[in-house]
């Protein structure tokens, strides 16, 4: 019963450490992703005397829902 017992706390730690990995990756490592893709479809998308717009491109502006990364093309 002690060998099982010491299995179930390995796996609650590796699911916690798991869980921990995944909040931090989700909290700030995913919205620098995204504005990236977002600029980065901006610049590709607009003509190179429009690109100024694409670096107004931020997290707030993403998180709309009706986001459109070509509308920043100025």
């Amino acid at each position: 019963m002690k060998e099982a017992t010491g299995e179930l706390n390995m796996t609650v730690i590796t699911v916690v450490a798991i869980a921990a990995i995944a909040a931090i990756f989700y909290a700030w490592v995913w919205p620098s992703i995204q504005v990236s893709i977002a600029k980065n479809t901006c610049e590709a998308a607009c003509t190179e005397e429009k690109k100024s717009g694409c670096d107004s491109i931020n997290r707030a502006e993403i998180k709309k829902s009706n986001f459109d990364a070509t509308t920043y093309c100025k």
